[in-house]
């Protein structure tokens, strides 16, 4: 072999494990990206919505959605905490909660999940649906940590808030994959021209809801897609987050807008990328 064909071949070797090299490297560093540095690197959304039929006493109402936190999960009472303080500092006048609280059902530490949970603090209450994870254990005990903590747990039922003789409703209903949802049951009572906002875990069950007087929902379960590739999009979303995933919706042939959070823990793999967990801001306004 000549001298020139060995230098070339010990180059190409060079290079080959140069490139081998680089490659999981960088493999190395997007995983532990994923597993601690996006899994834990709050996106807080502020998104302003403007109706013409929202009462004037609520002009400027901030509200604060979360969801799918799946407890247990690589997601523990320490992150559990982080969020809270997040939320806190944002003082919103109502939080909501759109379901899969824990995974697989399981909230072993739930004292400390009462505790917690019970620091938030909302003038005018904090409200919860429950998501297919919540079915997937002890849905009652979860319940119970969640109505522990003060929150009203609407499955296929309503609440009024009212101020200054104006009101607005939130509206919840069951979980559409494990739960028995009834819009007709949660809706019972309304009026055309109420302010409703309705909670949903599924955010696709937007499109049983188009002929309801419902103006905003808000869902999460698709956690955005959890793992995104730049200029392809979500890798995959789960069964009743196919059409909807990500961001702010007017759903079409109604006046229903419908609003998906990407919620704050994982599934599967313990693991986000280009798609970081999400707490929402929202504000209200009235169209004078």
């Amino acid at each position: 072999m000549s001298k020139n064909r060995l230098t070339t071949r010990r180059s190409f070797l060079k290079k080959g494990i140069t490139g081998i090299l680089s490659m999981a490297t960088l493999s190395a560093l997007s995983l532990g990206y994923s597993f601690r540095g996006e899994r834990f690197w709050y996106d807080v959304k502020r998104v302003n919505l403007t109706f013409n039929h929202l009462p004037p006493a609520f002009h400027g109402l901030r509200l604060v959605q979360f969801s799918d936190t799946h407890l247990g999960h690589y997601f523990g009472q320490q992150e559990l905490r982080e969020v809270v303080e997040q939320i806190h500092s944002l003082q919103p006048d109502i939080i909501c909660f759109t379901g899969d609280l824990a995974d697989q059902g399981g909230v072993e530490e739930y004292e400390d999940s009462i505790l917690t949970l019970s620091q938030l603090k909302a003038p005018f209450g904090k409200y919860a649906v429950l998501g297919n994870h919540d079915y997937r254990g002890n849905v009652s005990l979860l319940t119970s940590v969640l109505e522990a903590a003060q929150f009203k747990v609407l499955v296929n039922r309503q609440h009024q808030i009212n101020k200054d003789d104006q009101s607005i409703r939130m509206v919840g209903v069951d979980d559409s994959l494990a739960g028995q949802p009834d819009l007709e049951q949660a809706m019972n009572g309304v009026g055309d021209e109420d302010f409703i906002i309705l909670l949903s875990h599924t955010p696709d069950f937007a499109d049983e809801c188009k002929n309801y007087p419902i103006t905003l929902q808000l869902s999460g379960h698709s956690h955005g897609g959890q793992i995104r590739i730049p200029l392809f999009g979500s890798v995959i979303t789960p069964p009743g987050a196919k059409k909807y995933i990500n961001g702010l919706f007017p759903i079409a042939d109604s006046n229903l807008l419908l609003y998906v959070n990407r919620g704050i823990g994982t599934t599967i793999l313990p693991l986000r990328f280009a798609c970081r967990p999400e707490i929402t801001l929202f504000t209200f306004h009235k169209e004078f």
